[in-house]
C-alpha cells in the first residue's frame, strides 16, 4: 500500500507519494499561490531546470526537447518562452523539472526508473476522454519505457462522489474503458464494474463521475500493475482549506504539480 506524506516548506504544505520517493516531486496546495514553477522548483532541486505548457484540455503530450526552459532573471521575474497548448510533458533528459496545474482536475506524475523518464499530465474530463494517459504512456514506452516499470501517482482532484456531469460526459469518458456503443449502454455496463467510477445523481440526466478511477482502469487495461498506481486519498472539491477547486469557487486560482527526472 503506498503512502502519501505531507511535508512543509516555508511553513506551507505539499503533498509526496511513496510510490515516486525516487524522484523529488510534490503535489503543492492552495498555500502557495501565486507561486510558480520557477519558484516551485527551489523545493523540489534547484538546479532543475523548469517546463510547464498552456493546458487546453486536449490530449497532446510534448517531450522537453522541443521547448525552452523557464528562467528568472535577477530581479526575480519570470521570462517565460512561447509554451505550447497541449496538457502533458515528458522529458528522457536528466534534471528537468515538469508541472501542471490544476484546480479540480487530475494531476498525474509518471516515472520510469529503468529509463528515467518522468511525465506530468493534466487530466480533466475532457483529456480522460481523449484518453491522454494512454497517449503519455505510448511515447514514453516509443523512448524506450517499458510498461511493467511505469509507475503512476494520481494527486488531489474532485472526488466522484461530489463531480455531478450530464450523462452524455460520463459516456464519453467511460467510453475510454469499455466498448458499447450507445451512451446508455456505457453507463449501464461501467455502474457494473468493481468501485463503479459512475454513481447515480438524484438529477435525471445526471451522475457523478470519478475520472480518476477511470484513469486507473484505463491504466489497468493497458497492463499496468495495481501496485504500480497511487491516488492521493484527497478530494479539491471537499477539503477548501487545502485545495483550490473550480467547482467549488469558480476562480481561476490552481495548485501545481511537479516532478524532476534524474
Amino acid at each position: 500500500m503506498h503512502t502519501w506524506h505531507w511535508h512543509s516548506w516555508n511553513g506551507l504544505p505539499y503533498l509526496s507519494c511513496s510510490l515516486l520517493s525516487r524522484w523529488p516531486h510534490g503535489f503543492f496546495t492552495q498555500q502557495f499561490w501565486p507561486r510558480s514553477p520557477t519558484e516551485l522548483v527551489e523545493v523540489l532541486q534547484p538546479t532543475a531546470r523548469v517546463y510547464r505548457v498552456t493546458q487546453v484540455h486536449g490530449n497532446r503530450v510534448v517531450n522537453t526537447r522541443e521547448m525552452s526552459p523557464e528562467v528568472s532573471s535577477p530581479d526575480g521575474q519570470e521570462i517565460l518562452p512561447s509554451k505550447p497548448d497541449a496538457d502533458g510533458l515528458l522529458t528522457h533528459e536528466g534534471d528537468r523539472a515538469v508541472w501542471v496545474c490544476t484546480a479540480d482536475c487530475s494531476p498525474v506524475l509518471i516515472a520510469d526508473p529503468q529509463t528515467g523518464q518522468v511525465a506530468a499530465i493534466h487530466a480533466g474530463w475532457r483529456g480522460t476522454a481523449a484518453r491522454i494517459i494512454p497517449e503519455a504512456i505510448a511515447q514514453m514506452q516509443a523512448q524506450g519505457s517499458s510498461l511493467p516499470q511505469l509507475q503512476v501517482a494520481i494527486g488531489p482532484a474532485i472526488a466522484g462522489e461530489v463531480y455531478q456531469v450530464q450523462d452524455d460526459v460520463a459516456a464519453q469518458v467511460c467510453g475510454t474503458i469499455v466498448e458499447t456503443d450507445t451512451p446508455e449502454q456505457i453507463l449501464s455496463e461501467v455502474q457494473q464494474l468493481p468501485h463503479p467510477p459512475v454513481l447515480a445523481d438524484a438529477e435525471p440526466g445526471r451522475v457523478r463521475l470519478d475520472v480518476r478511477r477511470v484513469i486507473q482502469l484505463q491504466l489497468a487495461q493497458m497492463g499496468i500493475a495495481r501496485d504500480a498506481i497511487a491516488i492521493a486519498p484527497y478530494c479539491t472539491y471537499q477539503n477548501p482549506d487545502r485545495f483550490f477547486s473550480y467547482r467549488r469557487e469558480a476562480q481561476k486560482k490552481v495548485q501545481w504539480s511537479g516532478i524532476v527526472s534524474q
